[in-house]
């Protein structure tokens, strides 16, 4: 599969895409700010304690405070609350030379383990979305390119996406030699058949990122933005680049000489990969990705064949209306003109999903199928074109209506585009001159 990472400087905004195949399969939007993204570290203060939620708001810095349950606080809250206070106090303590508390109980009572006023080093796991504030957690990590660090913890976790079980004995024995005392460890897919140097150069470079972390944990003053995620450009490139990438298209010489310097550091045989545009006309425009924008983006999106989908957004779920349009062959019957309009638009609702990254529940109405076996070769179709979608989702087989259940992990608010063209009549005026009427 050809993959091109296509990333687009202007207007103090960076917009990312991602092509597979020349297809545009996800878009991202980064602007000036990086506050309170995925990922980042903030000193925040305990606002209020809602025990018939078990769960508390944290006053992190943004409009509305930021909600943490108790199920996001992690076994090892005790421990990481006292040594936050002791780094803050200016103390010289480390991670490997703490005692460790016990675990707090898996269905115990947020009161019992934080309290209103009390200062918390805490890590956004979702962004703020519409009227809410982010959602928070204590259960720290960082996340390297093959491997993701996790303070206060003694786990060796490999990725369940690594099949092998000879390579996963091998990457627990490395992972268990480069392994930092009251540190756990989790293995990325990524890093399969990586060698010990380049997991344990990872691994030196999250060490680095944590003690940075510590020192600005000293005499810190809530609310406090402690660590920032790396821009979202570098985070996609450390999540998803391997070497089926083919190119990165960048029309910014300093953004170009960052990228070029990163992929140094954790992929240097793919330093080449990275072109720098330098043509007149908008690099979007050139490569032809504005045009898939405008194509894909609306309530109604079309396939070239004439079936399409009807995306309609409310404010508990998503639904998505799939139509065979004209698309038919007068040589089959309904019911097999029916399977190939659903297997068709299956791959297109797989790529909306990613495109638009949409969360929460999703009801897909496909066309009616009355024999089990089609339905369940839709469900497989579905179920393949979502392989590579990264966020967490669960597909539920068709119902005896033909719906499709879907629930998909929200971290971030979905991306909006609205596709405006300015008017041929009134140019965008909202006016126009009157016609005259001459009678003889």
């Amino acid at each position: 599969m050809n993959k091109e990472l296509i990333i687009d400087v202007a207007s103090g905004e960076v917009q990312i895409a991602f092509l597979e195949n020349k297809r545009l399969v996800e878009l991202h939007t980064e602007g000036g700010s990086h506050d309170f993204s995925v990922g980042d570290f903030y000193l925040g203060k305990v606002k209020k304690i809602i025990s018939g939620l078990n769960a508390a708001f944290v006053d992190v810095g943004y409009e509305k405070d930021a909600f943490l349950h108790y199920l996001d606080l992690g076994p090892q809250i005790r421990t990481l609350n006292k040594f936050v206070k002791d780094i803050n106090a200016g103390k010289q303590v480390s991670v490997e030379t703490y005692a460790l508390d016990t675990d707090i109980e898996k269905t115990g009572k947020i009161t019992g383990v934080i309290q209103s006023g009390s200062n918390l080093l805490v890590q956004i796991a979702k962004e703020p979305i519409s009227t809410k504030g982010p959602r928070i957690t204590t259960e720290i990590s960082l996340p390297g390119r093959f491997l993701v660090l996790v303070p206060f913890s003694k786990r060796i976790s490999i990725s369940h996406k690594i099949k092998s079980l000879g390579e996963k004995s091998r990457l627990k024995k490395i992972a268990s030699s480069l392994q930092p005392f009251n540190f756990g460890i989790i293995v990325r897919t990524v890093a399969e058949s990586k060698s010990f140097d380049e997991l344990k150069a990872d691994l030196d470079e999250l060490l680095g990122r944590w003690n940075d972390l510590l020192q600005s944990l000293k005499n810190a003053k809530p609310p406090i933005k402690i660590l920032g995620e790396l821009d979202r450009s570098l985070t996609i490139m450390r999540d998803l680049l391997n070497a089926s990438y083919n190119t990165i298209h960048v029309n910014d010489s300093t953004l170009y000489s960052e990228i070029r310097n990163y992929l140094g550091s954790i992929a240097p045989e793919q330093v080449d990969i990275v072109k720098l545009f330098k043509g007149k006309t908008p690099m979007f425009e050139h490569l032809g990705i504005d045009k898939q924008i405008k194509s894909s983006f609306g309530k109604k999106v079309t396939l070239k064949s004439g079936a399409y989908l009807i995306i309609e957004r409310t404010e508990a779920f998503h639904v998505i209306d799939v139509n065979s349009g004209y698309k038919a062959d007068s040589g089959k019957n309904q019911e097999q003109n029916a399977l190939e309009a659903n297997i068709e638009l299956a791959e297109e609702v797989a790529r909306q999903l990613r495109l638009r990254d949409l969360g929460g529940i999703i009801v897909v109405d496909f066309i009616d199928l009355h024999l089990g076996a089609n339905r369940r070769k839709l469900y497989d179709k579905l179920v393949e074109e979502m392989e590579n979608d990264r966020a967490k989702h669960t597909i539920l087989p068709p119902s005896k209506f033909g719906l499709v259940q879907i629930t998909r992990q929200r971290v971030r608010p979905e991306t909006q585009i609205e596709i405006v063209e300015k008017c041929p009549v009134c140019n965008g005026t909202g006016e126009i001159k009157p016609h005259t009427l001459i009678i003889d």
